[in-house]
This record gives C-alpha cells, sequence and structure tokens, in this order.
C-alpha cells in the first residue's frame, strides 16, 4: 500500500467496558477482526469491474483457484507432517484440477436464462472472481479515530459514554502497518489490476487500497485510521498512553482500569469526558484518581455494622443519694 505522510501522533479507540477491554489495557493486546464482522456491510467488500474479456476472465480466476487451493493442501500436509516429491506433485495435479472444474461449472451455468443480463457468462465470472479475490484478503483490521471528543464515536463505539477511549502513540516501527482510509469515491476494483497484482506494485496498491482502506462518505466523521495484520489477539504495535472515561461510565469501572494498570512500566494517564456549557461539545479533564479511591472499594455491611450497639442498653446515670437529683462534680481547687 501507499505510504502514508502527516500521520497523526495519537490514535483512539473507543470500546465499550468487556473481557476484550481488559485484554487490551492490562495484556496490551489488539485485535485485529475480520471485516466482514463490521457494522457497515459494503466495508472491505468491493465490486469487481470485469474490464477483460471472457477468455481473460477465466484464466485470471482459474490462476486465483489453483494458488488458493496450493496453499490450503500445502498448509494440510504439513500439518500431518506429508512431504517429498509425490505429495508435491499430487498437490499441484489437484489444484490444477479444481481451478479447471470450477471455470467448467461457470460456463455451463452462464447457460441457465435466470441470468437476464447481456453477457451471462463474463457476469458470472466477475462474481466468482470477486469472491476469490476476497478470500484471498484474510487479513484483519484494528480500526482507530484521530481524536478523543467525538460525540458520534462515543455513542457508536463506546457504549453511549459508558465505555472509554484508550489513546496510543505511534512509534516509529508501527507506522508502515498504519493505512488512512480514503471516503467516497466508487468500490470498483478492475479485473485488470487484479490480473496483474503479483506483479504490478501499482496494481497492488490500487487493489490493496480498494479492499481494505476505501469506506462511503457518509463515514467521515470517524477519521479512521487502520492497523492491518494477523486475524485475532495480537501484541500492541501502539504505546498505551492514556484511559478517557465517558460521561455515563461508572465509578468502578473507572476505579478497576486505574487499579489494573496502576504498576504499569510506563504510567498511563487518566482522564474523563465532560460536556463543555451550552454547546454539544465534550472536552478532556483530567480525572482525580485519589478522589476516586477516598469511596471505593466499599463494603456493604460497614453501614448494616454501624448500627449493631443501638440494641445494648446505656448504663443508668449516676444521682445524688438524698435528692434523686443527677450528681455533679464539683469544682477542683
Amino acid at each position: 500500500m501507499s505510504k502514508q505522510p502527516n500521520r497523526p501522533t495519537r490514535l483512539y479507540k473507543y470500546r465499550a467496558f468487556s473481557n476484550r477491554l481488559l485484554d487490551m489495557l492490562v495484556d496490551d493486546e489488539l485485535y485485529y477482526a475480520n471485516p466482514s464482522d463490521f457494522n457497515d456491510p459494503l466495508d472491505s467488500r468491493p465490486t469487481l469491474a470485469a474490464d477483460l474479456d471472457v477468455h481473460q476472465l477465466e484464466q485470471v480466476l482459474s490462476r486465483l483457484v489453483e494458488q488458493r487451493t496450493k496453499e490450503e493442501m500445502t498448509a494440510a500436509a504439513k500439518a500431518i507432517k506429508y512431504r517429498g516429491p509425490r505429495t508435491i506433485d499430487h498437490i499441484a495435479r489437484h489444484s490444477r484440477t479444481k481451478a479447471d472444474q470450477l471455470v467448467r461449472e461457470v460456463e455451463y451455468a452462464a447457460g441457465n436464462p435466470i441470468y437476464e443480463v447481456m453477457d451471462p457468462h463474463k457476469f458470472l465470472l466477475g462474481r466468482y472472481l470477486e469472491e476469490e479475490l476476497l478470500r484471498r484478503y484474510d487479513r484483519g483490521i484494528v480500526s482507530f479515530g484521530s481524536r478523543a471528543t467525538c460525540p458520534l464515536m462515543w455513542s457508536h463505539y463506546a457504549d453511549q459514554h459508558r465505555g472509554i477511549c484508550a489513546g496510543y502513540s505511534v512509534p516509529a516501527d508501527a507506522t508502515d502497518q498504519l493505512h488512512k482510509i480514503n471516503y467516497g469515491g466508487s468500490r470498483n476494483v478492475r479485473a485488470s489490476d487484479v490480473a496483474v497484482m503479483d506483479t504490478d506494485t501499482d496494481a497492488r496498491r490500487r487493489v490493496d487500497e480498494a479492499v481494505l482502506l476505501r469506506k462511503a462518505a457518509s463515514w467521515r466523521y470517524e477519521r479512521e485510521w487502520r492497523l492491518i495484520g494477523t486475524r485475532g489477539s495480537q501484541p500492541s504495535r501502539l504505546e498505551l498512553e492514556e484511559v478517557v472515561f465517558g460521561i455515563r461510565c461508572k465509578p468502578t469501572v473507572k476505579f478497576a482500569i486505574v487499579k489494573a494498570l496502576e504498576n504499569r512500566r510506563r504510567p498511563v494517564r487518566f482522564s474523563e469526558m465532560h460536556e463543555v456549557s451550552g454547546t454539544f461539545l465534550l472536552r478532556k479533564r483530567r480525572l482525580d484518581v485519589d478522589e476516586l479511591g477516598m469511596s471505593l472499594p466499599r463494603r456493604s455491611r460497614d453501614a448494616l455494622e454501624a448500627f449493631e450497639n443501638l440494641d445494648i442498653p446505656l448504663p443508668p446515670k449516676p444521682h445524688d443519694d438524698t435528692t434523686g437529683r443527677p450528681q455533679t462534680a464539683e469544682p477542683q481547687l
């Protein structure tokens, strides 16, 4: 992918309180999600523009299927410790056969009259090639915003201000994996680029950006940057610097996170979000950690036990032996 100038010095991850959030903060992990799980079904799902003829599309589809099948079978053979010339030859023949079979099946299906398009064969080849391309992109994505005060981000991704926003600095050795989202434009990726993406750097960049770094213009408020890597939980490439708590975040959540991070070798700053009076703006303010710890953790039975001695009768007051009135101490000279 292309170089991204002017990277922000701080990135923010909005999250609801959960086990995964604790992993992110305490174990310093980031979760690289499958794009198919994103809330926008069009995110990371480009449309293939079939700008090649039928024969060329068949060649590209066949090559991608053969490559994928070969990789899958090689991994399986390695897992069961199959190796040697016979295994390699079997993988090559099976991969070639599977690719040829799919091309024939597409050609046969194109004769079905249900496809009311100008060229059903080309249409189906484009569909299968689009699916094969997305299979090839089995990468995971971590999304960040470039500010901590976006009201929509707090509502959409931080449980309506009940969660947190984690602030990260970007070390120099992490910049190569960090990419800026492009908003708007076309979702199309050209088949001609897919055909040469393994050997043409510019074509590969265009395909990468179409698949991984393009979203609808209406998402522009997110100002999103992405880390791209292996799916699942991975050690963080960024440096956790700050935790910002939402307006509705419970004191117990704040206390638990503060305590969990208090012995971290690189200290983390704690802030909380506040409204700007008379406006719809948000502003960070430093969290008073000492004040938070004055009332937490607490024990509910302490309040009940404070009343336990009320059932014990009080001792009688001393009285004067002759008058029956309370005795008073004589002043000492």
